[in-house]
């Protein structure tokens, strides 16, 4: 009776870890397809704060009018990707390679400074989604600004799935 009671609960324990590894297992998936979801290339069509503020988004120095128009892609099965400014006024030229993640609904991504492993640097940018299409997203950051905090939303649109570029 013992033995059987033992192998009971033997039972039920494997089969409870067992259970445990197939749900992560499936929602490590289904996370997967929706940052699969998101491959392709996008810009940004316009940026939504409180215009009080001046906002120099991502550390490169350039006014948020500067992101409207940006280019970016997405590339998730090798987590990189990169966005472009165009220049143009007092907005500066330039394309930042990035490296880019997405789990439950935070998109994280750093750049990648030219002649270094994405390993080396340990800085980046999480933003939460806020709204997601099949054609367009949003992205919210939330920046901490004299004890409280400014909401930036970045609003993109896809542009295509053109890699030849």
């Amino acid at each position: 009776m013992k033995k059987l009671l033992l192998a009971c609960i033997v039972g039920t324990s494997l089969f409870t870890v067992s259970c445990s590894g197939v749900k992560k297992a499936g929602e490590a998936q289904s996370q997967r397809s929706e940052f699969l979801k998101m491959k392709g290339d996008w810009q940004i069509v316009s940026i939504d704060y409180d215009k009080a503020y001046k906002i120099k988004p991502f550390d490169e120095g350039a006014d948020a009018k500067c992101f409207i128009g940006s280019h970016w892609r997405f590339i998730p099965n090798n987590y990189s990707g990169s966005y472009t400014l165009d220049g143009g006024g007092s907005c500066p030229k330039l394309i930042q390679p990035i490296k880019i993640d997405i789990k439950s609904n935070v998109f994280t991504f750093k750049k990648i400074a030219e002649g270094t492993k994405a390993k080396q640097n340990t800085a980046g940018y999480t933003l939460n989604v806020i709204e997601k299409g099949t054609d367009e997203f949003s992205l919210e950051q939330n920046v901490p600004f004299e004890g409280s905090t400014i909401k930036v939303v970045y609003n993109f649109q896809r542009t295509g799935m053109d890699f030849t570029r």
